[in-house]
């Protein structure tokens, strides 16, 4: 008789204990917003997007996919030697638990090369942002120009 009860507390605290919470069977998701991609220069068949990422739970963002570009990677960029460097992310891009990673210019962006057509301000980028443990995530960006730090739309005419 005593088992029963038992048995019951332990799957409930079990339930309470896993991710998500009681019962949910539902897998951490990745949280995007601000999805925006530069126009592509005349010209040019890449150009730069950027968005805010926050994850419940620790993640990493592995790589992303567009219909609209032949390869999307995932850069930093970074200061060397008095130049603007950038590089691919090949392990990909670290996300810390409940915290905004936010990909902007000048820094961690994403790099869309190949574009198909050109994209003008006003269309749209379809993504495809690919997680190590969540799962995949379809965002619509807007082609336009992103916001600077002060809030401004930055208007130079760089592909990051």
């Amino acid at each position: 008789m005593t088992r029963t009860p038992l048995l019951a507390l332990a799957l409930l605290t079990l339930a309470a204990c896993s991710p998500g919470g009681a019962g949910s069977g539902e897998p951490a998701t990745v949280e995007v917003s601000g999805a925006v991609c530069r126009p592509t220069p005349v010209g040019r068949q890449m150009t730069g997007c950027y968005l805010t990422l926050t994850s419940a739970n620790a993640d990493r963002l592995v790589s992303v996919a567009s219909a609209d570009a032949n390869l999307v990677q995932i850069h930093e960029s970074r200061i060397e030697s008095g130049m603007m460097m950038m590089t691919e992310l090949r392990d990909g891009l670290p996300l810390p638990a409940g915290e905004a990673v936010t990909l902007a210019p000048g820094g961690n962006h994403l790099m869309l090369l190949g574009v198909k057509e050109p994209l003008v301000a006003g269309g749209t980028v379809a993504l495809t942002l690919t997680f190590e443990t969540s799962p995949a995530v379809e965002v619509t960006a807007t082609v336009g120009q992103p916001a600077a730090p002060d809030g401004e739309a930055a208007t130079a005419p760089a592909a990051n």
